[in-house]
């Protein structure tokens, strides 16, 4: 452990990386490609906690208040969808051999622990990974913000926010040849830029309590243990 530069990691998954086809539902296959990205680095010593989002299952905006849904409703409902994400995420670790818990900031106590701080850390103390879900357990705060919250409050050392592109860049890329790409960007250029791959509550949180973070395509190659041996991979948000 000695070569790395983060002993404890909060990974920020988008619901979009256990999707099927068209970007909806949950593909098991998928979920296996994302938990050996997990057991990597895990299996070099690394302790990792994970938060995963719901727009594969739920877009609050798209699929209810753009109907006149009310908004606390909505929100709840997305929660629960990173709930159903969080337990095919589980069952993935834990098929591959790896002890979880999964943890929600609503209770629902037959499929998962109520999450309560210290105790998550012991679950990381003791070699399991552990999943929450349901976000911070309150409408109007993203899953970008609760990893964020999480990410502080069991002490991480990074928060990684892993996407569908290889960095942060001035515009998009898929459709911008000209996009400018960031190894290293300040919060407050982050801020200011309002990077589309993470919410403006969710770094001004890092900001204030000087967490770093660091953006990176998730299916690129060994990117997770290039992050705890500190390699110049993607984008790296920091004062």
């Amino acid at each position: 452990m000695n070569d790395l530069k983060y002993q404890r990691i909060l990974l920020k998954l988008g619901g979009e990386s256990l999707a099927g086809e068209g970007g909806f539902g949950i593909n098991p296959r998928r979920a296996e490609e994302a938990a050996q990205k997990v057991i990597e680095v895990v299996n070099m010593g690394v302790q990792v906690a994970l938060v995963i989002g719901g727009g594969n299952m739920w877009r609050g905006k798209e699929d209810g208040l753009d109907h006149g849904m009310e908004r606390v409703t909505a929100d709840h409902m997305g929660m629960l969808a990173t709930v159903m994400n969080a337990l095919a995420l589980q069952d993935a670790l834990e098929r591959a051999g790896l002890p979880t818990r999964v943890m929600t900031g609503i209770e629902v106590r037959a499929v998962a622990e109520p999450y309560i701080q210290r105790r998550a850390v012991r679950h990381l103390e003791k070699g399991r990974v552990v999943i929450f879900g349901a976000g911070t357990g309150n409408p109007y705060f993203t899953t970008d913000t609760a990893a964020s919250l999480r990410a502080m409050e069991i002490d991480a050392d990074v928060l990684v926010k892993a996407t569908k592109v290889d960095a942060v860049y001035d515009k998009d890329p898929k459709t911008n040849p000209d996009a400018k790409r960031f190894e290293w960007l300040s919060y407050i250029d982050a801020l200011n830029m309002r990077v589309g791959v993470m919410d403006s509550t969710a770094i001004a949180m890092c900001m204030d309590n000087d967490l770093p973070i660091r953006v990176v395509d998730l299916w690129q190659e060994g990117v997770l243990a290039k992050v705890v041996r500190g390699e110049g991979i993607g984008t790296h948000i920091s004062a």
